[in-house]
């Protein structure tokens, strides 16, 4: 009888602890599919000349790190930054592609997305790279903290220096 209520204690820990990670799931289901739809969103603004509405997906504290440029602090400054971006493309004609295919991770309200872009111009490929956003949930809603992309192409080669006379 000892040994019959000790598996039964057992299997109802068990029971909970699987019931448990199942609850879970939904949440983290749900929290990656969140944090998928701000890349969605982010092109979207960015392609629509919405400076204001790619910015409003960063939180206050921010902190965007561009390519071959100092990094940028702030919403404020990432909208600045963004106004100058999206209006570069936009004179050039250049739209930017998420490729809807990435890897998003979530730990508590941290989470994280990794995956790759392409630039086009009139649908030919003008740059491919990849990307690296960290984000925090507050009151519900996911914010970039941490974004980072780079290109996948080589380094421009250096100017030549003229010789030293």
């Amino acid at each position: 009888m000892i040994r019959f209520k000790h598996r039964l204690w057992v299997a109802a820990g068990l029971v909970a602890f699987v019931g448990s990670l199942s609850a879970a799931a939904p949440s983290n289901a749900t929290d990656e599919a969140a944090i998928r739809a701000q890349s969605i969103n982010w092109a979207k603004a960015y392609n629509g000349g919405d400076a204001a509405a790619v910015a409003a997906q960063y939180a206050d504290d921010a902190v965007l790190l561009p390519p071959g440029a100092p990094g940028v602090s702030g919403r404020t400054a990432i909208q600045a930054f963004f106004t100058k971006s999206i209006a570069d493309s936009h004179a050039s004609g250049v739209v930017m592609n998420i490729n809807p295919a990435t890897d998003v991770g979530v730990a508590g309200n941290t989470g994280w997305e990794s995956g790759t872009y392409t630039a086009t111009i009139k649908g030919a490929v003008v740059e491919s790279g990849k990307f690296l956003s960290v984000s925090r949930k507050v009151h519900g809603t996911w914010h970039y903290v941490r974004d980072t992309w780079n290109t996948d192409a080589p380094p421009a080669p250096s100017a030549p220096t003229e010789a030293r006379k």
